[in-house]
Parts: structure tokens; sequence; C-alpha cells
């Protein structure tokens, strides 16, 4: 049994006395223990070797003592499995050399068996379950089939990603295909990550943003939907798609356990599009973390306020930013313990 099961409550809608709290990218570079890992090994070396991965996921745990962990990872593992290569480039980002543009170049792209590829990946999960000692439940993570499309097509991040909306919009056909593809291989691959350990799994639709609200349920929203219908009985499912406020009613009839929400929609706004039924996520600006700590307790407290306790977790409104110091980010988390209704 898990010890602190505060996250499980707020995803199957219990009372708790206060609402559970984690930061996405809680393992990451604004920690000085991360980045003394970081100065030996690539990233992918980290997230391939289970050692590095497992590791790298307690960090903040032990340092901050969130109520989850989440497995570091990329999204773009599944491209690679993919028979995709991924690159990742230092101070650049993620770089694609042979972007996908054509429909032979979909047609190259393997579904594949995932227990083969990505088993570095359910390696690193049992290693983490084991030094988390069931102290706290542990996230998996995947990002959206449109998300994963946009590095595939674009070739890299961008602030448009106009060549892969270009595909989608002058090649239908073959975007579907490619968006089905993806959607297949992470649903298996969700799918062992529970077996191997994972407790929970979130969808990051980073650039659900990019789309508008119908081409956002065209390329976007039915295929999240197809990953949450098939992993709904293995685990709870928290869908999380930035810049995406449109989509919340839609979402909210969904079968995923909660709904993320970023820092451009209210909690009053995002509680009434979602009907209030729903568990939400969310949503504090990350840049507000260079606040003074004081500030950001009165802040996170407001906030808590502002969406309620019950049916309700505690997070940033997407990654946590290099630059924040180590005492702001103790704050935030602080702030959530130190809540009282």
């Amino acid at each position: 049994m898990i010890k602190n099961d505060l996250f499980l409550k707020a995803l199957k809608g219990e009372t708790v006395q206060r609402p559970p709290v984690w930061m996405m990218r809680q393992a990451g570079r604004y920690l000085p223990e991360f980045m003394a890992i970081r100065e030996k090994y690539d990233f992918f070396t980290r997230c391939r070797t289970p050692e590095l991965a497992s590791e790298i996921t307690v960090q903040p745990i032990h340092r901050y003592g969130m109520d989850a962990a989440i497995l570091f990872s990329d999204i773009l593992v599944i491209p690679q499995a993919m028979n995709i290569e991924v690159e990742m480039k230092p101070n650049f980002g993620p770089y694609l050399p042979n972007p996908i543009r054509t429909q032979s170049d979909v047609d190259r792209v393997v579904v594949p068996d995932v227990t083969v590829e990505l088993d570095y990946v359910y390696q690193a999960i049992k290693a983490t379950k084991e030094l988390l000692n069931n102290e706290v439940p542990l996230i998996g993570f995947a990002g959206s089939p449109w998300t994963i499309l946009c590095y595939c097509v674009q070739g890299q991040g961008s602030k448009t990603f106009d060549k892969a909306k270009e595909f989608c919009f002058t090649n239908p056909m073959a975007a579907h295909l490619l968006l089905q593809k993806i959607t297949d291989t992470t649903i298996a691959y969700l799918k062992e990550k529970v077996k191997a350990g994972c407790d929970v799994v979130q969808i990051f639709d980073s650039w659900g943003g990019m789309l508008s609200p119908t081409d956002y349920q065209t390329f976007s929203w039915q295929y999240i939907n197809q990953i949450i219908e098939a992993l709904k009985d293995d685990a709870p499912v928290i869908a999380f798609a930035k810049g995406c406020w449109f989509a919340l009613p839609e979402m909210a009839k969904s079968n995923a356990s909660a709904l993320g929400v970023d820092w451009t929609c209210s909690p009053e706004n995002a509680r009434y599009l979602t009907g209030g039924n729903i568990t939400l996520q969310g949503n504090f600006d990350p840049a507000r973390l260079l606040s003074p700590p004081s500030e950001i307790k009165k802040m996170v407290h407001q906030m808590i306020d502002a969406f309620g306790k019950d049916k309700y977790i505690v997070n940033l409104g997407h990654g946590i930013l290099p630059n924040i110091p180590l005492d702001n980010a103790k704050a935030f988390i602080d702030a959530v313990k130190e809540y009282n209704a």
C-alpha cells in the first residue's frame, strides 16, 4: 500500500484534508543534484539508464516531499521507438534530422513492439518503485499524438508548428495515418508502464493550443480520447492540454480522472467549463515562482481557495523553469502542506 495516497484520493474525487501537490518537470534543471548528473551524461543516456532515470525521479521527492513522483523520461522516446531519429541538442532542444513530410515517410514509420524497444523505461519504473518504497505514487506519461506529430513533421521545436499544420491540412490522410500509428504505440506503451508499476498516467498535449477549436477535435482530442478509453480501466488518466481551455467542456465528458489547466484560465472558469464534477490540476504560472516566497505562499492559498480543496491537485500551469530558486520551489510545496481550509 502507498503510504501517502492523497494524490490517488484526489483523482477519485474523495474528500481530503488538503489537496495534493506535485510540479510538472519537478525532476529537472532547477535542481543542483540534477545538474550534477547532467554534466556527466547526455540527455538520452539519462533516459535510457534505469539507475540514472530512477535517481533523477526521486531527487525532488527527497528534497521537497511532493505527494507524487513523475518518472524522468521524455515524450520523444515514442518516435525513437517508431524508427524516427531524434536527437537532443544542447541549448537547442529536440532535433529530428529526417522530418516526416510525405505519405511514403509515414509508411516507413513502424508501430513497434514496445516491450522490446522501450524496455529501458519499464526497467526505470521498477528501479524507481524500489527507491520510492511505497512512499508516494508514481506517474508515467506520454505526449499526445498531435504533440508528437508536431515534432516529427516540424523536425524541431517551433512557435507556430507551421509545417506540422500544413502537413495536416494538405495531406490529411497521411496525417491521420501517422496520428493513429502514434496513438496505437502510445496505448501499448502506457499499458506496459502501468504493468511495470506506474500508478497514474498523464498525457501531455503541449501544442494543442496551436490548433483552432474545430481542428483540435479533428487532429488532437479524438486521439487523446482513444488513449483515455484504452487506459481507463488500468489506471487513472490525467489529460493536460496547454492552451486549450476551449476544449475543457468536451474533455470533461471523457473518462479522464483529471484535467490539467494552464495559467491562462482562471480556477473559477475552469470549474465552470468542466461542470464542477471532474478533478482539476494546475495552474500556477511557472514564472510566478520567481516572486518572493511569502508572496508565493499567499498566491497558492488563494489558488486553492478558488479551485476548492477537493477534486483538485495543486500544480503549475506548465513545467517548472530552470531558473527558479530552490527556496521558491520549497515555498510552493510548503504552502500546500500548510493549507488549512
